[in-house]
């Protein structure tokens, strides 16, 4: 006990640590918890969840979320029905739209490619820089994206239309893409890939959202190396915004469906260890719908965001568990001794700092913010 507390305090010196130490604090931090981070705020994003297309090249192992075109559950919004759902949002106070998609279906499904054609487009990026487009002109929401792998020069269009962007690493290792493991047949989900684009996104100066998934196969030692490779890049370029600590959830009909999640234990030691990599260099954030322990444990173990939160739609990605409801939320946290505060999609640094906000977006966010960057209270709906 007394190596790990040396090497814990060593760590919160800002002094690097070798993994197989990392793997030793990991051990420490399943049985307690030797420090306490508890935020004194803790925020959230107000948004509306668009799934664009739920059609996707990939076929992961855990996912319910990509559908072939001839289900009947396939759908690609037009953009009158993305207006549609952006102005009952705006209605409800929401400020952030966040488009997830599947990735690249134009690639392997003709009937798809030809729909976009008939439309004008040559890839959903194409169509999906449209949407954007239309609900910067339509509307005074802020349009987040989680597009998928995309290339340096896709990155570059969207950022003219959106406010942010964001992609799950999920984890550094290869193995997974093996056979029989979760991105088995999901090229899109290749680490070197993945880790591209969010340097990519860091040339570009834009806002990033990235985090790793937890469960799906990895071992204790890979997750530290992705950690290790996502503080790497913020050191490098200082773009990423939060990083996700997500729980795996297993969901029926997929190919993980008799996985078992990961032990919550085995989960808040994830994000203690997350904490100490990444220190002060981001936001941790982990998706408070998803929770399998009080979201004090979270915030105790280094949480300080929960995510987008929807008044309006379901999280797409995870049907199987709703959102907790704001105004529940907020008053559980303050009895807590935390404060509970909307943000933008654009964290406060971020807008603060030039360069990191194309000035199409500046209006509506100076509108929305106070000096600390976080929404002002008369804009804020619990």
């Amino acid at each position: 006990m007394l190596y790990a507390e040396e090497l814990l305090l060593k760590a919160k010196e800002g002094k690097s640590l070798a993994i197989d130490e990392y793997l030793e604090l990991y051990e420490l931090f399943k049985s307690y918890t030797p420090f306490c981070f508890k935020p004194l705020v803790v925020t959230y994003s107000r948004k509306v969840f668009i799934p664009l297309t739920n059609l996707c090249r990939d076929s992961c192992g855990y996912c319910t979320f990509a559908k072939k075109p001839w289900e009947s559950s396939a759908k690609t919004y037009t953009i009158s029905e993305v207006l549609e759902v952006v102005k009952k949002a705006e209605a409800l106070g929401c400020k952030e739209a966040l488009f997830s998609l599947g990735d690249k279906p134009e690639l392997v499904y003709p009937e798809y490619a030809e729909f976009l054609k008939k439309m004008g487009f040559k890839s959903t990026i194409e169509y999906l820089i449209h949407a954007c487009d239309q609900v910067n002109k339509s509307s005074a929401l802020l349009p987040h994206v989680n597009p998928g792998t995309l290339s340096w020069s896709q990155m570059k269009e969207l950022r003219r239309v959106c406010a942010s962007m964001g992609v799950m690493l999920e984890n550094v290792s290869e193995r997974l893409m093996e056979k029989g493991m979760a991105h088995e047949n999901c090229p899109d989900k290749h680490p070197r890939a993945r880790l591209a684009m969010i340097k990519a996104a860091g040339n570009l100066r834009i806002p990033f959202t990235t985090g790793i998934l937890v469960g799906i196969g990895e071992n204790v030692r890979e997750r530290v190396e992705s950690l290790l490779a996502l503080r790497a890049i913020q050191e490098q370029f200082g773009h990423i915004q939060e990083v996700i600590i997500q729980n795996f959830r297993p969901k029926k009909g997929t190919r993980m469906e008799r996985f078992n999640e990961p032990d919550t234990r085995d989960f808040l030691a994830t994000i203690s260890l997350a904490k100490l990599v990444l220190g002060d260099l981001t936001t941790i954030q982990a998706p408070p719908n998803l929770a399998r322990a009080p979201l004090y444990a979270y915030l105790e173990r280094g949480v300080s965001d929960f995510g987008g939160i929807s008044p309006l739609t379901m999280d797409y990605i995870n049907p199987e568990a709703p959102w907790p409801h704001l105004g529940w939320l907020k008053k559980e946290l303050e009895a807590h001794g935390f404060k509970f505060r909307e943000r933008l999609c654009v964290y406060p640094r971020y807008i603060k700092e030039k360069g990191w906000v194309d000035d199409v977006f500046l209006g509506k966010i100076k509108e929305y913010v106070g000096e600390d960057g976080l929404v002002k209270p008369k804009w804020e709906a619990f």
